[in-house]
């Protein structure tokens, strides 16, 4: 059974750091793309940041490109999103999936909450 954990999410102030981590099993992980996808309430979802198999190339949207860093581990089958500089706007539920760009997801998972509030 395909599965992505995501965690690491929480309150933050505004200007802070967070470091949200997803776990992936079920599937060779090393194999695939990996992207992070975001969700506010009340709003449709949009695609974060995109990595590919090997880690080597990376990929941003313009509204977080400079302060999110996304990683990976293949060998902890592990994707990471490093969040510097937190903004009010981007507070969301935050969610890991398999391919590189795009908001759609293939594999449910139940995301982390970002809280970003002083």
């Amino acid at each position: 059974e395909v599965q992505l954990v995501e965690s690491g999410g929480g309150l933050v102030q505004p200007g802070g750091s967070l470091r949200l981590s997803c776990v992936a099993s079920g599937f060779t992980f090393g194999s695939y793309d990996m992207k992070w996808v975001r969700q506010a309430p009340g709003k449709g979802p949009e695609w974060v940041s995109g990595i590919s198999s090997s880690g080597g190339s990376t990929y941003y949207a313009d509204s977080v490109k400079g302060r999110f860093t996304i990683s990976r581990d293949n060998a902890k089958n592990t994707l990471y999103l490093q969040m510097n500089s937190l903004k009010v706007e981007d507070a969301a539920v935050y969610y890991c999936s398999r391919g590189r760009f795009y908001a759609s997801r293939s594999v449910l998972s139940q995301g982390t909450l970002v809280v970003v509030s002083s």
